[in-house]
This record gives structure tokens, sequence and C-alpha cells, in this order.
């Protein structure tokens, strides 16, 4: 019934895969390789006209855009519930997406491509990192995946994308004091939409931002996401330990320099 395009390291397919793992839910799985632009091929776009992932397929209706795939998912398939029952937890629950949907994917978007596969993607034949790039739709999109290509921590765009994920973990260290999860008392939507920003992070060398000593209750909440089956199911059975290790790598190489830039950030 169920069919996912979806790609390992996509903070957007980790947050849709989370909420399939939560509710139990078996798909036929699809994967998409986006460093070699698979999401640009004409099949592809024929579900998907954004040029990105996931696209989840059910008995032939097509759902575009993780946050509205999740949504769906959770009406479609109410068991068991990934939103507060109340008006008030939901409305505290859409705030939270909104603000991921708004501010953080463009932020981490940035903070990826200026330190993760930026190496890699030099690497390719410029030709075939410009045809990739081209073909993203959104002009803007376009520019500022060039501008980080080419300039890494040193773009324009990337002190000003580190401080919007720096506050936004600062944000959910306060909003952790009150409450086991950011969608309430159970895990849900919100928790599953901000996980890959942290994973991301992480896979990033950022991991000081994530320590006890710093963000305990962060630290804490980070834990029992991984120890949850679904993220084992997930997540982890979808990294590929190669692009872990570029990440890694890229982000241990400036975290010297990136670290002042997390400080300067929460001042």
């Amino acid at each position: 019934m169920l069919e996912l395009y979806h790609n390992g390291v996509s903070t957007c397919s980790q947050k849709v895969r989370m909420i399939l793992a939560e509710k139990g839910l078996d798909y036929t799985s699809h994967p998409v390789d986006l460093i070699a632009g698979e999401q640009h091929a004409p099949a592809y776009i024929k579900l998907n006209p954004n040029h990105v992932v996931p696209t989840l397929v059910n008995d032939g209706a097509v759902f575009i855009e993780s946050t509205l795939i999740n949504e769906y998912l959770d009406e479609a398939f109410p068991e068991p519930p990934m939103r507060p029952a109340e008006p008030a937890g939901r409305h505290a629950v859409r705030l939270w997406i909104k603000r991921f949907d708004e501010s953080i994917q463009g932020a981490i978007g940035v903070v990826t491509f200026a330190i993760g596969p930026r190496r890699m993607l030099l690497e390719q034949p410029e030709e075939v990192r410009e045809a990739n790039i081209n073909a993203m739709p959104d002009p803007v999109k376009r520019a500022l995946r060039r501008s980080v290509i080419e300039h890494g921590i040193q773009a324009p765009e990337f002190a000003g994308a580190l401080a919007r994920l720096v506050a936004l973990l600062d944000d959910m260290e306060t909003a952790l004091s009150a409450q086991a999860w950011l969608s309430g008392e159970d895990f849900g939507l919100a928790d599953a939409g901000v996980l890959p920003y942290v994973l991301r992070l992480d896979h990033l060398a950022m991991t000081p931002l994530l320590a006890a000593d710093v963000r305990p209750r962060l630290a804490d909440w980070y834990a029992r996401v991984q120890a949850r089956p679904a993220f084992s199911v997930a997540v982890t059975e979808w990294l590929p330990a190669p692009v872990l290790a570029i990440f890694r790598a890229g982000g241990e190489a400036v975290w010297a320099d990136v670290e002042p830039m997390t400080r300067t950030a929460k001042n």
C-alpha cells in the first residue's frame, strides 16, 4: 500500500521514516541518490515537482512535503497518536513545526553543505556539479547552494544559519524543563521533526553543543530518542557509514573555527 521515495541521510526523509516506524507501518522503499541527482530525474519529478525527497505514495495517491506527509500519516493511521489530544497542545506542536519549516530546514541545509559533502561535491566534475545545482527549480536555493559549496563556513550565509540552530537548541533546553517531549507527554510530530537537525549537528562533529554539561535536558531527550526502537529502524539502518565518516571528518576539520561562532550566536 505505502511506497516511500527517500534518502538515508536526508533530514526530511528521516522524520517521515520515524513516524512510519513509530506507527509500525510497512512500506516499499525507493531510495533516491541525491548526490547523483536522481531527484531531478523526469520520472521522479512527475511525482515531486519540487525535486526533493521524501515522496509518499498510498494506493496511487501522492503526498509531498515531509511535514504534511507526517500529518497525513497521523490522520490516516491514527494509532498511536503523534499529537496531543487537547487543542492547546496541538497548537504548541504546530508552532515548533512551523519554525522547523520556515527557518531550521534552510539553516541545516546551509550548515550541511558548507561542511559535510562539500569536499565530495568539489571533487565532482564541474559540469556534473553545475548540472545538479541548475536542476534545482528555485533560483534562490540554487544561489545559496553555490555559495556554501564554494565558500564553506566562510559563506556569508553560514553564521546566520548556525545562529538559528544554536537558538533552537537553547529553546529546546528550556521547553524540556517543563515536559518530557516537545510534543507533550509523549513522543510525537514535533520530536520527529526536530530529531534530524540535532542528529545532523552530531554527525557534523558539533557534538559538544549537545553535551550533558552544556544542555542536560537536551542531552537526555536525545538519548531517549536514540533508545526508541523506531530510531534504529528509521534512522540507524539507513545511515551509510562512508557518508557519516565524510560528514564527521569535515566537521572536525573546521570545528576550531566553528566553535567560536556558536558562542557568538548565543550572545
